[in-house]
């Protein structure tokens, strides 16, 4: 039960079976680095944005998200719990604004004997917000705050050994750290 802070490495590699939390602002390349996990025919990604996509192509462009997002949470946290029941190794996409999220992630882990890591992205809110406007996906004014204050706590949560006591191991990496990763992989005898 470790957290390391800006550790410099190319890959993330945990043990086959476990589940591992990315968390971070919006536009901090959370997404980016569940695209990098290897062997991906092997380990389920979970990603609400991936949902998100699903549900846009599905109902059109023309029908406002917020009509249709509570169908996407339904959806995702469906997917979610049907992944974790299902056993293998599993990388979930955490926005950081639902605690409980991590908290019952902690339970299910513990419930079936597997692992299960945080990994943090802590990347300056100005250099997310400009991520978010490259790609043309901001998100409001409201809910990136909202994203800020969650991830702070989350931070607070890592620094007191309140977050590590409850997972295998936790990670926070910097802007710098988090550019040198080109990925994550699991296998027996790996650790995070």
């Amino acid at each position: 039960m470790t957290v390391e802070q800006a550790a410099s490495r190319e890959r993330l590699r945990y043990p086959a079976g476990d589940i591992v939390v990315i968390s971070g602002l919006p536009g901090s390349g959370k997404s980016t680095l569940m695209r990098r996990t290897e062997p991906r025919a092997e380990v389920v990604l979970i990603d609400s944005q991936y949902v998100r996509e699903r549900w846009a192509r599905r109902l059109g462009r023309r029908l406002p998200y917020g009509l249709y997002r509570p169908l996407v949470r339904v959806d995702h946290y469906a997917r979610l719990w049907l992944a974790v029941r299902a056993g293998g190794s599993l990388v979930v996409h955490d926005c950081g604004t639902l605690p409980w999220v991590r908290w019952w992630l902690t339970g299910q882990a513990r419930r079936y004997g597997r692992g299960l890591h945080v990994v943090v992205l802590d990347i300056p809110a100005e250099v997310a917000r400009e991520r978010q406007e490259a790609r043309g996906r901001a998100v409001s004014r409201y809910a990136f705050a909202r994203h800020r204050w969650a991830h702070r706590r989350l931070l607070d949560a890592a620094g007191d050994g309140g977050l590590a006591a409850r997972c295998a191991s936790v990670l926070v990496l910097d802007g710098a750290a988090a550019g040198t990763l080109r990925g994550i992989s699991f296998g027996r005898g790996h650790g995070g």
